[in-house]
């Protein structure tokens, strides 16, 4: 039976995948990164994220903020490990049956494009979007991604530290206390990381995609 419903597909793929010495270690971030964001949406996952040809993952989801959230923590968990992903959040409509075990097998308009985005070389931003329907929006979107990713490109593994630990809720207070710095040397850090700049973008795109999500009925 044909899915006429819509779904937030997020794709991704490892950059520079084919060059790493350090095969074994890769495979295992990547591996536990997917598996992680598998358990933690679970119940945002139509059909969950899949490792397809050992350096790229895709997945449906029923709400396109909780797809940001999940690109978002995997990007941050690989980047700890040195390892940089590109993602593509898009729009896809299915016209053939959900696969609620595996992201293989599927089709449907909006998935060649999502695919065809993420496969652009040319573009450095990590964090990209598919809306053919609404190309103003997906222009304003990467225009957002493109800045994020140039932040965290920036991030000295100090100003790395601090802002996920701001994003895991910290106060400055509470890691200044970890690192045994004062606060004012927090923030600082935080200062220079683009803190503000950062969170700034990411509530852009949250709100964007929420206002998609209910336009569309997601989560």
């Amino acid at each position: 039976m044909a899915n006429d419903h819509s779904y937030a597909a997020l794709m991704g793929d490892l950059v520079r995948s084919e060059s790493s010495e350090a095969i074994d270690a890769l495979h295992d971030h990547f591996n536990n990164a997917v598996d992680r964001q598998n358990d933690e949406r679970r119940p945002a996952l139509a059909s969950p994220l899949t490792i397809t040809l050992g350096d790229e993952f895709q997945g449906l989801m029923l709400s396109f903020r909780e797809a940001a959230f999940a690109a978002r923590a995997m990007r941050l968990e690989l980047f700890g490990h040195g390892i940089e992903c590109r993602f593509v959040i898009g729009a896809v409509s299915l016209r053939t049956p959900l696969n609620d075990k595996r992201a293989w097998n599927m089709m449907g308009p909006g998935l060649s494009a999502a695919r065809a985005k993420l496969n652009d070389k040319r573009a450095s931003s990590l964090y990209r979007f598919s809306f053919p329907s609404d190309p103003l929006l997906e222009r304003l979107l990467d225009a957002i991604g493109a800045g994020l990713t140039a932040i965290e490109r920036r991030w000295t593994e100090t100003q790395r530290s601090d802002v996920l630990a701001a994003l895991d809720g910290l106060s400055a207070t509470d890691i200044a206390a970890r690192r045994n710095v004062s606060v004012h040397t927090v923030y600082k850090v935080q200062r220079s990381g683009e803190l503000d700049l950062y969170l700034t973008q990411w509530q852009a795109i949250h709100e964007a995609l929420a206002a998609i999500d209910r336009k569309s009925g997601g989560g």
